[in-house]
């Protein structure tokens, strides 16, 4: 059985609310960008379209590739890599591979998770691609599909470069991409030691700050150069909610420990996840033109839960928009309509509505009807206007 929610009285309710700002954030980092994948909200941006050269984050983008070719089946994790002397070169964070080695799929992606070697990503570069400036097209490639739109790639490690940049959105967004369309993998960035070969003890513990800190933290990937500064690509989860987030240009690891730990505890501490309406709600009714019925309900086609901040948990406006009278026939199930709510300190959500029954075109008699109808209340309107 169809509810009927008024939209009146949830106005009314908003407007007794005295809105309370969220505590407003703030961030020693360069850039940041945080979003909560539950919800899809995105929470807090700071310069988060500014190409900025990622580190060893952008080590991520190699990791998907990777992921995707495990996807595909063009690779297998027990599937074993050569080894360049390029490769066995490479300086910065290492595995310490050699030539004479065949590490694994799954030992790479432990050596890039864990100990962010340079040499396991061009390594990764080279076999699936055949060099790393092939595998560096292919990353330009892939980007732009994911969303995003202010990456260049140069290398697979991050390696300094004045070309190679990534802004912290596209870090959040490939974050994203990772959680959600390799589960089974995601595991790894959770991990906290390993030593390939037990060739470097003291490079066998996961660069990721915030790992263990009793706060949800179970991902994904720190990154730091002189120009980049200290940076972490981060996710947490607690309870039903996730939230991605990207800090850099910071000055120290303390900074970016701290900051990462204020970004979380912000994050779940001062929004909350609400339920607003379930599926099947009839919100309002929409105008119809030349159908059998002159009005159609508008309802949600899903169950409706919203972020919303923990001092008001109640949205601030609801408004329904659509452009009427909508034309008939309309199938039931069909979007026609769009239901805004405003909430502090979060954009504005948008809700599709759909039609929660079929309307056939009316007959010769329904028709006259509904024009007559609807130009009186044009009618009505306009006179109401010259008042």
């Amino acid at each position: 059985m169809l509810t009927r929610f008024s939209l009146s009285a949830a106005l009314a309710l908003a407007a007794l609310l005295v809105p309370a700002l969220a505590q407003a954030f703030e961030t020693r980092a360069r850039a940041a960008y945080v979003y909560d994948v539950t919800t899809g909200t995105v929470l807090y941006e700071k310069d988060a379209d500014q190409p900025l050269p990622p580190a060893s984050m952008s080590k991520l983008m190699t990791l998907y590739m990777l992921f995707d070719a495990l996807r595909d089946g063009r690779v297998t994790l027990d599937e074993e890599f050569t080894v360049s002397s390029r490769a066995k070169a490479m300086g910065g964070s290492t595995m310490f591979l050699n030539e004479l080695d065949k590490p694994t799929v799954e030992d790479l992606i432990q050596g890039i998770v864990v100990s962010s070697g340079n040499d396991a990503t061009v390594v990764v570069a080279e076999n699936l691609a055949g060099s790393e400036d092939a595998f560096a097209r292919e990353m330009n490639e892939m980007a732009p599909t994911l969303g995003m739109m202010n990456s260049t790639f140069t290398n697979a490690s991050g390696w300094p470069n004045a070309n190679h940049r990534m802004s912290t959105r596209d870090l959040g967004i490939l974050a994203t991409h990772l959680i959600e369309e390799f589960p089974e993998y995601y595991g790894y960035f959770a991990q906290e030691e390993y030593d390939y070969k037990e060739r470097s003890p003291a490079n066998r513990f996961n660069r990721n700050p915030i790992l263990g800190a009793g706060i949800g933290a179970d991902g994904l990937k720190t990154g730091h150069t002189e120009e980049a500064g200290y940076g972490l690509v981060g996710s947490a989860k607690q309870g039903t909610r996730r939230v991605v987030f990207v800090v850099t240009g910071l000055d120290s690891t303390t900074e970016r420990r701290e900051e990462s730990i204020a970004v979380v505890n912000w994050a779940f501490r001062q929004f909350v996840e609400k339920p607003l309406l379930e599926a099947g709600t009839v919100i309002t009714d929409a105008e119809v033109w030349m159908g059998e019925i002159s009005q159609v309900g508008l309802v949600p086609a899903e169950d409706v839960t919203l972020l919303l901040s923990a001092n008001t948990q109640a949205p601030s406006s609801v408004t329904v928009s659509y452009r009427g009278p909508i034309e008939a026939p309309i199938a039931e199930g069909q979007e026609i309509a769009e239901l805004v709510v405003t909430r502090e300190d979060l954009p504005d959500a948008r809700i599709p509505l759909v039609a929660d029954r079929a309307v056939e075109r009316g007959g010769f008699l329904p028709r006259v009807r509904s024009a007559a109808a609807i130009l009186f209340d044009k009618a009505l309107s306009e006179a109401q206007a010259l008042r």
